[in-house]
């Protein structure tokens, strides 16, 4: 009996050493229910994250006439046209693995025409463009166009050239000047209808933001400018390292699910369903009071049914780790000891989250922030944002509206902020331990 006891106690220990996968290398029953599920709703959402409009063509094409501008006049549009050099200069990718391989070689030397909107439409034909679809008429003429997610949260790696590369979903496209794109459009009117001014306001709007900005409340505050005249957009967040993450919004006014709804409807204009009473308060969003936008119920639904996988799928992408020699490894070591210790910055920023379970939402006044962003929020509040990956999208700068150009001066904000009394040293440890979590 005693040698038996041994035998499974040490079998015992051995399997708590194993990963599951690896103590299950074979799945039966509902246990291989939930494995093949997981699987089909993680590539499903995938290629809902990547390519599905929802309906959203109706808007960007058949309303503002997007894809005429692009086109040019020569080939069936208005105006001059979207060339690629264009196109990659405000930010749109180019999927190098959706281009075929005789195309590549020309490209690599330097033989198609980068000048040309041509080019721009054969590369949209072959879904080429992150983010962005287009449909054609029989004869090949571009008829309409709509968006993905993809298009702010993805980007390329420069494998193959600049702007152009595999994709990374997830990553906030920082070099995407939304508002320069959508000024484009030959009819501005369901924004000059909506918001009730002109169109040379509504260009001054879309020309305030700048690359890596959007104002996702516009549409139901009016608010398009901050009080002191600066632009009123925040900056496109990274859409990874969200699982366990309870608030994805800058200011916490919805889950992951809650801001994909939101924006499929209300933000792309697709084919949605999308309630929230609080939007329909006339006094803090009188916009969207009147316009309905709180309530969109299109009939058909084109994303409802897809939320599910998409936010399977989302959740799965991870934050990216920072490469190696993009921080001081040394220093990281320490910086670790001053998050954990003296900078209190686990403390609302807890690992291996690097937000709050539960409610991660502040009041400006506790981190020393106005209140502008807070206020145009149901929540007035913003949210502990997880800081996985952070290395990946510094370009615009940190908080909501990129006001801390640096990591640095982020952790001299909350020095200050909180009579940390760090040292010189100790934040600059802090900064390091930022950069490479």
């Amino acid at each position: 009996m005693a040698a038996i006891t041994i035998r499974l106690v040490n079998t015992i220990s051995v399997n708590l050493g194993q990963s599951p996968i690896a103590r299950n290398p074979q799945l039966s029953g509902f246990d291989e229910v939930i494995s093949k599920h997981a699987q089909q709703m993680m590539e499903n959402g995938r290629h809902i994250f990547r390519y599905d409009t929802f309906g959203s063509e109706a808007f960007w094409g058949d309303a503002l006439q997007l894809h005429k501008a692009i086109a040019g006049e020569k080939n069936g549009g208005v105006g001059g046209g979207v060339s690629p050099k264009t196109a990659l200069s405000v930010g749109l990718k180019v999927d190098a693995d959706t281009l075929p391989d005789a195309l590549k070689k020309q490209l690599a030397a330097g033989k198609v025409n980068l000048e040309d909107p041509a080019t721009t439409i054969a590369l949209l034909k072959l879904n080429a463009v992150v983010g962005v679809t287009a449909f054609a008429n029989p004869d090949g003429t571009v008829k309409s166009m709509g968006i993905q997610c993809a298009f702010c949260h993805s980007t390329v790696d420069d494998s193959f050239a600049p702007g152009i590369g595999k994709r990374l979903d997830g990553w906030a496209n920082r070099d995407l000047n939304v508002g320069a794109i959508v000024a484009l459009a030959p009819n501005l009117k369901p924004f000059t209808d909506l918001l009730r001014v002109d169109v040379e306001t509504v260009k001054k709007v879309l020309a305030s933001w700048g690359p890596g900005r959007y104002d996702a409340e516009l549409d139901k505050d009016g608010k398009a400018f901050r009080p002191d005249g600066k632009q009123a957009g925040t900056l496109i967040p990274p859409a990874f390292g969200l699982a366990g993450v309870n608030l994805s919004t800058w200011t916490g006014f919805g889950s992951v699910t809650y801001w994909n709804a939101y924006v499929a409807g209300t933000q792309m204009h697709g084919a949605a369903t999308f309630f929230d009473a609080r939007f329909n308060n006339k006094d803090q969003y009188p916009v969207s009071a009147k316009s309905g936008a709180w309530n969109t119920r299109n009939t058909p639904d084109k994303t409802t049914a897809k939320l599910a996988a998409l936010h399977f799928y989302q959740l799965s992408i991870p934050a990216p780790k920072a490469p190696a020699g993009s921080y001081d490894q040394a220093a990281f070591q320490r910086g670790k000891t001053v998050f954990e210790g003296p900078g209190k910055c686990a403390t609302c920023h807890v690992p291996p989250l690097y937000t709050e379970p539960g409610q991660n939402l502040h009041s400006p006044e506790e981190i020393g922030i106005d209140p502008f962003q807070a206020d145009r929020s149901p929540t007035h509040m913003y949210r502990t944002a997880p800081l996985a990956g952070l290395l990946t999208h510094q370009k615009g700068g940190f908080f909501h509206d990129g006001r801390f150009a640096t990591l640095l001066d982020v952790v001299n904000h909350y020095n200050s902020q909180f009579n940390l009394g760090l040292s010189a040293g100790q934040t600059k440890d802090l900064v390091e331990y930022l950069k490479g979590i």
